[in-house]
């Protein structure tokens, strides 16, 4: 599959991971919430590694780097 996904865009979204994970574990974040944020960003730091968001494709989203044509 291509990649959708542009540099700043995975940056942001390991950012995100990173914050809700440390939070997590400072246990600032507690409950159920832990548990929902935790799985968020277990899909973002895995969405940033392989470069592909599975959400933008219905919609023909790239953040990515425009190809010549």
């Amino acid at each position: 599959m291509k990649k959708n996904m542009g540099n700043v865009d995975k940056a942001i979204r390991l950012l995100v991971a990173l914050v809700v994970v440390v939070l997590a574990f400072a246990k600032v974040i507690t409950g159920t919430l832990a548990v929902v944020l935790l799985i968020l960003a277990a899909i973002f730091l895995l969405t940033s590694l392989i470069g592909l968001c599975p959400l933008y494709l219905p919609f023909g989203i790239n953040t990515g780097k425009k190809s010549k044509e």
